[in-house]
């Protein structure tokens, strides 16, 4: 039987191994099950991720794990949104107003496999190829297939599944336990491209930028990476004219990049190989019933909350998670029944709020970001931020800079739109803002509550 001080882990990804430091550096003796190959030993397969924003939420806990310094050398640093039109014109939109609001780039790869050295060393361990398919939880017996395909099944008192948003362990409370699920598969996917580093290993556009060609009802985003390439994602519509299913043939996609991505088409010179040899991803946002079973069993990170990927907030909400885990140690100890529930109560309602929020940023970086109300507001946001400032907060800057509960940006969020809103009716620039119905709906409507860092 497991001790109290023997805690299990279903998945190495960046969760887990995240997760893995914090309790390896509390003493707890913690074992990593990972269906994967050990990717510090093998490669992992092509196209399969979405290029990682690490912001600030996200930043807090790496440092109170120990590990930033060590993650600062893989960043790069993003100012701001650098949006290519269709005649191949950029302009830069800051994220922030000041200097330090940037977010920052890394790789996956890079990124988890700091994490599974560092938990490693802080005394956790990892087994490779193990594929958990079940549990029995009125018994706490896990079952796995291992490398050769042979099932075996282990005791395990204290679970947490951090195996993403395909949770086994989510799989087997629904089918077991009843708990109801609803995954809700958004009819757009993905496809990741490369844009190749020029010589010397020179970016061939900004580097400090997060590149958008919005196009309405689809989009292409470009992430810079230290080997001066760019991880490139195009998003569309699954079915329908411009869509993953139109584009069946490598005279189709070159086509289509023609029309709608000229400038980049030029920085992709083998897009129709890469295309079909990635696969196509999908996403969705998962909502679950419950996250725990007693003391046995929680899902933490994308395995109970998943989020589409248009705030950047997938990792560091569950960077979040892992953080806000290790506090409730401090308050309950291995009182494992209570501090999961305790964990789910606080955590449900902000991630909640962030995937909505998620949701309404695919709208505002495929289409809002060509609107000029949108530009104007976005404007009059930072200038009204400047007047007040921790009192009137662009909404994407309290996501993305500060450490407000998701549920709070939500609520503070929707205040201050409806303020922008009134204000920008007949505006068309800065200008033409009455400065003054701001300052008295600012005062009367955000509390006089300040927001810190």
């Amino acid at each position: 039987m497991q001790t109290k001080k023997q805690i299990t882990l279903i998945g190495a990804g960046l969760a887990g191994s995240l997760l893995a430091i914090f309790l390896a550096r509390r003493g707890f003796q913690v074992t990593v099950y990972e269906r994967q190959p050990d990717m510090r030993h093998h490669e992992i397969p092509a196209g399969r991720s979405i290029n990682l924003a690490l912001a600030q939420r996200g930043i807090r806990p790496l440092k109170e794990a120990g590990v930033f310094e060590q993650v600062s050398r893989l960043l790069i640093p993003m100012r701001g949104r650098m949006l290519h039109d269709e005649h191949g014109h950029t302009t830069l939109t800051p994220y922030g107003r000041r200097p330090t609001e940037v977010i920052h780039s890394i790789s996956r790869p890079g990124l988890n496999r700091l994490l599974m050295d560092a938990a490693e060393a802080a005394g956790a361990r990892f087994l490779f190829q193990q594929r958990c398919i079940d549990m029995d939880f009125e018994n706490s017996k896990l079952t796995f297939s291992d490398q050769a395909g042979e099932q075996y099944s282990i005791k395990a008192r204290t679970v947490i599944a951090t195996d993403g948003g395909g949770s086994a362990l989510r799989q087997a409370m629904v089918q077991r336990l009843g708990v109801k699920v609803v995954e809700d598969i958004l009819p757009h996917g993905y496809k990741e491209l490369t844009i190749p580093a020029a010589t010397g290993g020179r970016h061939r556009m900004e580097r400090e930028a997060l590149h958008i060609w919005p196009r309405g009802g689809y989009m292409l985003i470009a992430l810079p990476n230290l080997d001066g390439s760019f991880t490139v994602t195009l998003f569309l519509p699954m079915e329908g004219d411009a869509s993953f299913a139109a584009l069946d043939t490598p005279a189709a996609v070159l086509a289509f990049f023609e029309k709608n991505f000229a400038d980049a088409l030029k920085l992709l010179p083998v897009l129709a190989s890469e295309f079909f040899a990635h696969p196509t991803g999908l996403m969705g946002t998962v909502h679950c019933q419950r996250w725990h079973v007693k003391g046995g069993v929680l899902l933490l990170g994308d395995a109970a909350h998943a989020i589409v990927p248009f705030h950047g907030q997938g990792m560091n909400c569950a960077f979040e998670d892992c953080l806000i885990l290790d506090q409730c140690l401090d308050k309950h100890g291995d009182d494992w029944e209570r501090l999961f529930s305790e964990f789910e109560i606080q955590r449900r309602p902000d991630t909640e709020a962030i995937a909505e929020m998620a949701l309404e940023n695919y709208v505002e970086m495929r289409d809002s970001v060509r609107d000029p109300r949108f530009q104007l507001q976005k404007k009059l946001g930072f200038l009204l931020e400047e007047h007040h400032p921790g009192l009137f907060v662009p909404r994407y800057s309290m996501v993305m800079f500060h450490h407000l509960p998701y549920s709070e940006v939500r609520r503070r969020g929707a205040i201050q739109q409806a303020i922008l809103d009134r204000l920008t009716l007949s505006a068309v620039r800065v200008e033409d803002v009455d400065l003054k119905l701001a300052d008295e709906l600012i005062a009367s409507q955000l509390g006089g509550v300040r927001i810190g860092a």
